[in-house]
């Protein structure tokens, strides 16, 4: 038979989770007043004082640590695996608002565990995350980076909720997209989407400049070329070609190329990269040219519809995709040439983060474009487009 005194008694913490228990065994003073009925309370016993209340968290890491941590930089990594979510929640309200007496009113504690809590990441992690003064604390150099890899954590999880929430609900909420320039030539098109779908609400950037789909927080991109990051996952929409075309006018007063080479003595107007500043080439099938051409540059422009509209003026000739001229070409105000010699197919697809769940809105906007971004000439009414 085993005595009173000997059994181990189970104390809550007035602060921790009510499911977090705390074993502790009585001093043996303590035990022997209990066996003897004196005047000490279990209660009073065990009530833990103010600097015991200190050295625990509302919220207990251990419950929080995930089966797989995910494959972030090393620190964070190293973090998750030792320890805690929650601590790592902790350190970004210090550092988000640089100050343990502000994290903790945020989060229920006093500055003290706040404090506590960060120094001992940074005992696990090896790495000093702050600076202190008696006045303030700001990061270090390591806990900046810290600090974006553990909201990158955060995202990824907060991601995963939301997709969990929308995977049988109707495609809603915001969806950031980044198209090219010559992309807003596809503006009406996009139309149909919003109002086939009004609970989307469609943040599209038009940008020429390379994008980083993950860290920049894009939903989808829409690029041309193969996909060479293998954080992303793409969908083949479609392919255009290029065309050299220009005015009847221009023909009529300049003479029509038949060769390359021809190209020469006109008016070339090119399309230079808003960031590189380089002149995009005249795709010419390699065994159309003798030796490598050096084109007039008789007008530079920034977006291939600035270039149609040049050619529709009779200022020269242009090199397009099909996508901008289409009209333009029905309708006579531009004419095609050199169509034998060009030997370029581009393909164009849509890329979005793997690491991203494919939710209602992001599938219903991949499989709009799929149908509709890239319809080829011969399946597009031309009596029906209106004239420019």
């Amino acid at each position: 038979m085993v005595a009173f005194g000997q059994l181990p008694l189970t104390v809550i913490r007035g602060n921790a989770m009510p499911n977090i228990a705390k074993r502790m065994s009585p001093s043996p003073s303590t035990a022997l007043a209990l066996q003897r009925g004196g005047g000490v309370s279990p209660r009073k016993a065990h009530e833990p004082t103010h600097a015991q209340n200190e050295s625990y968290f509302r919220i207990d890491p251990r419950r929080l640590q995930p089966e797989r941590p995910p494959n972030k930089s090393p620190l964070a990594a190293k973090a998750i695996g030792l320890d805690r979510l929650a601590a790592l929640n902790v350190f970004m309200r210090a550092a988000e608002a640089c100050s343990f007496t502000e994290a903790g009113r945020q989060l229920g504690l006093s500055s003290s565990a706040v404090g506590k809590n960060v120094a001992r990441l940074e005992q696990r992690l090896a790495v000093e995350l702050f600076h202190r003064n008696t006045r303030s604390i700001s990061l270090t150099h390591e806990g900046k980076a810290f600090l974006e890899s553990c909201r990158r954590v955060f995202l990824e999880l907060q991601s995963a909720e939301d997709a969990l929430a929308q995977t049988r609900g109707a495609p809603k909420g915001k969806l950031r997209v980044s198209m090219p320039l010559n992309g807003m030539l596809l503006v009406p098109r996009l139309g149909d989407f919003v109002l086939n779908y009004p609970d989307i609400d469609l943040d599209i950037e038009f940008t020429d400049s390379l994008v980083d789909v993950v860290d920049g927080g894009y939903d989808l991109v829409l690029r041309s070329g193969e996909v060479s990051d293998s954080r992303l996952k793409s969908r083949r929409l479609g392919t255009y070609q290029f065309e050299i075309v220009g005015s009847p006018d221009y023909f009529a007063r300049a003479g029509v190329p038949h060769k390359p080479e021809d190209l020469l003595g006109h008016a070339c107007l090119h399309r230079k990269h808003p960031t590189t500043g380089k002149l995009h080439p005249w795709p010419f099938a390699p065994s159309a040219l003798d030796n490598d051409l050096a084109l007039p540059a008789t007008v530079t422009a920034s977006t291939f519809d600035a270039l149609v509209r040049l050619a529709m003026s009779g200022i020269g000739i242009a090199c397009v995709p099909n996508f901008c001229a289409i009209r333009q070409i029905a309708h006579g105000t531009l004419v095609r040439v050199l169509d034998t010699h060009v030997d370029r197919v581009e393909v164009v697809r849509a890329m979005w983060p793997s690491s991203r769940y494919e939710s209602p809105k992001l599938r219903a906007f991949v499989d709009f474009l799929a149908g509709n971004l890239l319809r080829r000439s011969a399946q597009t009414n031309l009596e029906n487009l209106e004239p420019v």
